[in-house]
């Protein structure tokens, strides 16, 4: 469940900022070579100018895929491919731009929250197995399932609180 927030909180580091950042598009996954795969993998991503990134993809053949995924991504950003080269300009924050990056807060916070339901139905299956193996008791099954529930409830909550202070933070004006 850590690891979900670990991940939330990198995802979120790429959104806000006036400022081009490469870690803007780092959760952009790209469909390469019949796989769903990171863009750091196919492309190397440097911010040249403090509104502009630039993609450098190492196979010419993945352009289209990664200037696809750009532009797919939710973040409201348009990718100007130029060779193997694609130039990714960051529009200036406008009110409607914020409300892109909230949108794209709010994805990943689902997702996370996905990601420590994942983790708590493991171990719910893990109890009850344990319990139909004849290994733990009825009552161990209710305690545990009660800690198990208890411990979701709080790293959804703590994934709450990080996505309302980063909303905070992209609608700062």
């Amino acid at each position: 469940m850590q690891s979900a927030i670990e991940s939330f909180k990198h995802d979120l580091a790429g959104l806000r900022s006036g400022r081009a950042t490469p870690a803007l598009l780092e959760p952009i996954r790209v469909d390469a070579y019949g796989s769903i795969t990171p863009i750091t993998q196919v492309a190397s991503i440097t911010a040249p100018e403090s509104r502009m990134l630039s993609v450098q993809i190492w196979d010419k053949t993945l352009v289209s895929a990664v200037d696809k995924a750009i532009r797919e991504s939710g973040l409201g950003l348009n990718p100007i491919p130029d060779g193997q080269l694609i130039r990714v300009p960051i529009p200036q924050l406008t009110e409607e731009r914020r409300n892109e990056m909230v949108k794209a807060a709010s994805r990943y916070a689902e997702n996370a929250k996905i990601a420590v339901r994942g983790v708590r139905r493991d171990g719910m299956d893990k109890t009850k197995a344990a319990e139909k193996k004849g290994e733990i008791s009825q009552d161990d099954v209710k305690d545990w399932s009660d800690e198990i529930q208890k411990i979701t409830d709080q790293y959804v909550n703590k994934i709450d609180e990080v996505f309302a202070e980063k909303e905070r933070d992209i609608k700062q004006v």
